[in-house]
């Protein structure tokens, strides 16, 4: 069996990455699974952030890694909240986010409310190997949130090209159309080459 972990604790995403490797014959860890590794994520960039993660819990685990950072970048406050979307108002605390970026853009007029979600995806092995994936999804920030399902900033996001919130989506359309979801197709194109590297 060959085994990979997800650096993340968090169950939404690791479940799109088992729905991803499973099928490829893969054991899918969290770091739910192990005991808890402090992980301080003080880059600059998604990319440095990503390799922040999956470099720590390499070295503690000695074992493939997979590890993402991912935000939401409105152009009207010159890209924020991105690195810091996890973090906007508070710790993780996705009602008090939502609230304060809408109370940032509560002025701003709908055709300058364009912003994306980005997610940069990297994989590490203990031989040093890195592989690096980027995706993004394009959007509106609305004035109220719609929709029940997804996380974050989901509820707020309307997603262009589907005429609906990202929250109004079903787990099955996100993957589809998501950040997450199109880093990781551009990870798997090269992923086999990466992984017998």
């Amino acid at each position: 069996m060959k085994n990979i972990v997800i650096a993340t604790n968090n169950p939404g995403k690791a479940q799109e990455y088992e729905k991803m490797f499973s099928p490829l014959g893969f054991v899918v860890h969290t770091l739910k699974d192990f005991d808890p590794i402090i992980i301080n994520e003080d880059g600059t960039t998604f990319e440095e952030n990503a390799t922040i993660k999956a470099t720590t819990v390499m070295k503690k685990l000695n074992i493939p890694v997979i590890a993402d950072d991912s935000g939401l970048m409105v152009d009207a406050l010159n890209g924020e909240p991105g690195i810091h979307s996890a973090r906007y108002a508070g710790d993780h605390d996705d009602l008090a986010n939502r609230k304060k970026l809408l109370q940032e853009l509560k002025n701003i007029p709908d055709e300058k409310r364009t912003a994306h979600f980005h997610t940069t995806i990297v994989a590490l092995k203990p031989n040093g190997k890195k592989l690096v994936a980027n995706g993004r999804v394009d959007g509106h920030i609305l004035h109220e949130a719609k929709g029940s399902n997804g996380f974050g900033y989901d509820p707020i996001f309307y997603v262009d090209s589907l005429h609906c919130s990202m929250a109004e989506l079903t787990p099955e359309q996100k993957n589809k159309i998501s950040h997450r979801g199109n880093a990781l197709r551009a990870l798997m194109k090269n992923f086999d080459e990466w992984w017998n590297d």
